[in-house]
């Protein structure tokens, strides 16, 4: 059956019977339909979860169930390789990764793959990494579950932010430059979905800003805050692969940044934070947390 589906995905169109469903899979741009056919058949369910930023351990107790009791888990190229060795031998895999620059699967055939498992009566993970509710496109799917009567539940995940925070000792908020932390997504693809440059310039005394998939776009970003008026000397932290035993760390100033992390051949995923409160980082002895936390597997 798996056979099956991968075929009508790659060709586009194609009709697909599934229990008491008969699902017709048409190009990127139009929607599934949906026949109903037998009604004593079970449909099975989803559950959203979130992988956290990286390292398995970070994982919560109900995500770590989901996995262990899963038919086939969807997970995208965020996840790191130790939350996907977790996965039990015997549990379907199934990448449904999206990179920029690479070659990517779009959104509709990601919610077409859930629709399908999910149609076939299995219990389908739709494993993604952070946390669903942050830059994760969680609605889409969502809404395609909910049309067709899907049944679902999120499984929140630690969000990169809060990852990258406490694996670097730099916090997001500190009482003495930032009363409150935003999060921005840096895809920044068409100046109209740019973010208020001159807003987050005048806010930026006491409020951090934190990027996320930004590793691309720094020098970009950089420039926008100098040209809206933020200081060059303003301090900025970019975190790669955070949470993962290749983590790496640059700290300089919005002028000095993008030399720094080029000369560091950052690779990505990267958290670029900028604020008043990378000045407070402090040193934290990554070693120590796995001597104190007992693995649940």
């Amino acid at each position: 059956m798996t056979t099956l589906m991968n075929n009508i995905v790659n060709a586009g169109m194609g009709f697909f019977k599934v229990g008491w469903q008969q699902l017709w899979i048409p190009s990127q741009k139009s929607r599934v339909v949906v026949h109903r056919a037998k009604p004593h058949a079970k449909i099975g369910s989803v559950a959203i979860v979130g992988a956290g930023p990286g390292d398995a351990e970070l994982l919560t107790i109900m995500a770590y169930k989901a996995l262990q009791n899963a038919d086939v888990v969807l997970f995208d190229w965020l996840v790191d390789e130790s939350v996907l060795r977790i996965i039990p031998a015997h549990i379907e895999k199934e990448f449904v990764g999206k990179r920029a620059g690479k070659h990517s699967m779009q959104q509709t055939d990601i919610c077409q793959r859930i629709l399908l498992h999910a149609m076939a009566g299995k219990r389908v993970v739709r494993l993604k990494g952070g946390d669903p509710a942050i830059f994760a496109r969680t609605v889409e799917e969502t809404q395609m579950l909910n049309q067709y009567n899907v049944p679902f539940c999120i499984i929140p995940g630690i969000t990169s932010a809060s990852g990258a925070s406490a694996y670097t000792g730099i916090p997001l908020t500190h009482r003495e430059c930032a009363s409150s932390v935003r999060f921005i997504t840096a895809s920044l693809k068409i100046p109209s979905s740019e973010p208020n440059w001159k807003e987050l310039v005048s806010s930026s005394e006491n409020q951090t800003m934190v990027f996320y998939m930004g590793l691309k776009k720094l020098d970009l970003i950089c420039c926008r805050l100098i040209n809206n008026g933020l200081a060059t000397s303003f301090p900025v932290a970019v975190v790669d692969n955070a949470c993962t035993p290749i983590q790496r760390t640059e700290i300089g100033t919005i002028a000095t940044i993008t030399r720094q992390v080029e000369e560091a051949k950052f690779s990505g995923p990267a958290m670029i934070v900028v604020g008043k409160v990378v000045d407070y980082k402090q040193a934290v002895t990554l070693a120590l947390m796995y001597t104190v936390a007992v693995k649940p597997y």
